[in-house]
């Protein structure tokens, strides 16, 4: 057997030998579709159905997109265009643009919220920061939808803010004046621009068709119709289209995304082949049970199964209630203290939650407790001064004679910055410039044998430009947006309560539906442990109808002790189990 086709299972099999044709995968959570996208393309390749620079495989970030291309390559190949929507939609703008119009192509637009800053002051407007962070969102939304200005205010008519439909219809037509008369194109007019180009010049089409014979899309439930329509562009009357995506990981339709087109696929191929990957090699089974509960009955929806021979695990999915926001952060704290004092690596543990307000409570009572964390989502690792730092001096150090071995080297270069053998106490800028010079030296010390100095720093700019960044030793703290896509032994998921999951603006059965689907999220991306909990706070929340759905049948309901709750005995509707008021109550 081939090394493409070793180690898959019989509907990992299935799909990687589907070569020719529409092909639709439907993979749930931790089921491998990865592996599955990156073994099928190695196993075309193999097999001489594709040639390597022929196959576009697209993904919605440039992280994913970096580990796609790190799979082919350890499967022996290269050449495969890995790329994102936008990345691959720039690179046609930038080799025909100045074929077609005698020019560069424009710049990109690096600043959309300064730019309609600029666009409001020449309209007499002076919305605040955040009025014009929505108002970028609404351009965004707009754009993927394939609306134009007018469709946008029949669409969402209520206006933003302060601002009527009027003056947010003013401020579009501003920005776009604006961003025309500087020569600049924002990430959506990149899309937009391509699709144009595709349409209009046939030559471009068919050159782009030449280039182009076999695609894969990844998350294609996260697609918007704009995307959609790139594709179709993209593949001409061709038939080699391979989807991936899970209809219940939803997460984007605020920014566009139409998870039909997944849902829709073999109605729209008649001849489409359908592949399901329900079997779970992530998490325990226990956890599988809450997905599959909050999940029953939904459009879509898989059934996730534990991998054969994976033990059931020991502990069984918990749910706790507090009476404020610091008492649940504290419990939680003291809970990871625990986990980390039985041995358990820090990387390993996250903290998962709905909005980015929620981090300040939770960071605070982590170095309260003695323990480092990273909140994901705030500046690339690369990027942070104390790695450039570090490099900067590891490449300094590399064209001079070393004395003793390569890792005695960097740990001395890394000392002389500031690492020590033990870290300052948790919290603060010295812990977190700490842990970012001892994760450099981990990175060293897993280097291959051999490896020199000069190599190491070579792969370090290598990772560095393909977003493909060392975990830091750190506990993280994470929106459930932000996790997409990655996973955890143990995963602490605060404030399940109503108005933060679902968020209280989620009011239509759509919006609550995709905060369900948010929900599951991020209990899949729990392996071995999961905890719910929430707080009733000073506004009286209740606990989230999705504890209620889900039931006392899969979560054990724990006091703040994080012994059994009195209450959990009794049913789900209104118990401790649920999250219920007993479960609260004040002494």
């Amino acid at each position: 057997m081939s090394r493409a086709l070793a180690g898959l299972d019989e509907s990992q099999l299935e799909a990687v030998r589907s070569l020719r044709g529409p092909l639709v995968v439907l993979a749930g959570a931790g089921t491998g579709k990865t592996r599955v996208i990156t073994h099928r393309i190695a196993h075309g390749v193999d097999t001489g159905a594709y040639s390597p620079g022929r196959v576009m495989a697209v993904t919605f970030t440039a992280k994913a997109a970096g580990e796609m291309r790190g799979r082919l390559r350890a499967l022996g190949v290269e050449g495969v265009a890995a790329r994102t929507f936008h990345a691959a939609a720039l690179a046609q703008l930038n080799y025909f643009w100045p074929t077609l119009a005698g020019d560069t192509a424009p710049g990109i637009v690096d600043n959309k919220v300064r730019l309609l800053a600029h666009a409001a002051d020449g309209i007499g407007l002076n919305p605040d920061t955040a009025t014009l962070r929505d108002a970028a969102s609404g351009i965004e939304w707009r754009k993927v939808s394939m609306l134009s200005i007018d469709d946008y205010a029949a669409a969402r008519p209520q206006g933003i803010g302060r601002m009527s439909i009027d003056q947010v219809v003013a401020l579009q037509r501003a920005y776009e004046k604006l961003k025309d008369e500087r020569r600049q194109l924002d990430f959506e007019d990149v899309l937009l621009a391509c699709a144009g180009m595709l349409e209009a010049e046939p030559h471009v089409a068919r050159a782009v068709h030449e280039q182009y014979r076999h695609f894969t899309v990844d998350e294609f439930q996260d697609v918007s119709p704009l995307q959609h329509r790139l594709l179709e562009l993209w593949l001409g009357d061709r038939r080699d289209l391979c989807v991936v995506g899970d209809a219940s990981q939803t997460i984007y339709s605020f920014a566009g995304a139409d998870a039909r087109f997944l849902l829709e696929f073999s109605a729209r191929h008649d001849d489409a082949r359908v592949v399901r990957l329900e079997t779970n090699y992530r998490s325990d089974a226990a956890i599988l049970g809450v997905a599959n509960e909050l999940m029953r009955d939904r459009p879509g929806a898989l059934h996730l199964v534990s991998a054969p021979g994976r033990p059931a695990g020991a502990e069984t999915p918990t749910v706790a209630a507090f009476v404020g926001d610091e008492e649940e952060a504290r419990a939680v704290a003291a809970r990871i203290s625990a986990q980390i004092a039985s041995g358990i690596d820090p990387r390993q543990i996250a903290v998962l939650y709905r909005a980015h307000a929620q981090s300040a409570e939770l960071v605070r009572a982590l170095a309260d407790a003695g323990i480092a964390s990273t909140v994901l989502g705030g500046r690339r690792f690369f990027d942070l001064p104390e790695v450039r730092q570090g490099i900067m001096a590891l490449r300094g150090a590399s064209v001079a004679p070393i004395e003793g071995g390569f890792v005695d080297t960097v740990r001395d270069v890394l000392r002389s910055l500031g690492l020590t053998d033990e870290p300052p106490q948790a919290g603060g800028a010295l812990r977190d410039a700490w842990e970012l010079r001892a994760a450099l030296l981990r990175l060293a010390e897993e280097a291959a044998p051999g490896t020199t100095l000069r190599e190491f720093t070579d792969e370090l700019t290598a990772r560095a430009r393909s977003h493909d960044e060392p975990a830091l030793r750190t506990v993280t703290l994470a929106t459930i947006h932000a996790s997409k896509g990655l996973e955890w032994d143990h995963v602490h998921l605060v404030g399940m309560a109503e108005g933060l999951l679902p968020i209280a603006y989620a009011t239509t059965f759509e919006q609550v539906d995709e905060e369900r689907r948010l929900a599951y999220v991020g209990i899949t991306r729990a392996a071995r442990t999961l905890s719910v909990s929430w707080a009733r706070g000073v506004r009286e929340r209740q606990p989230s109808r999705f504890l209620r759905e889900i039931g006392n049948g899969t979560l054990r309901a724990v006091g703040a002790s994080g012994r059994p709750a009195a209450a959990s005995r009794r049913g789900a509707s209104g118990s401790a189990s649920a999250g219920g008021a007993d479960a609260t109550r004040r002494p």
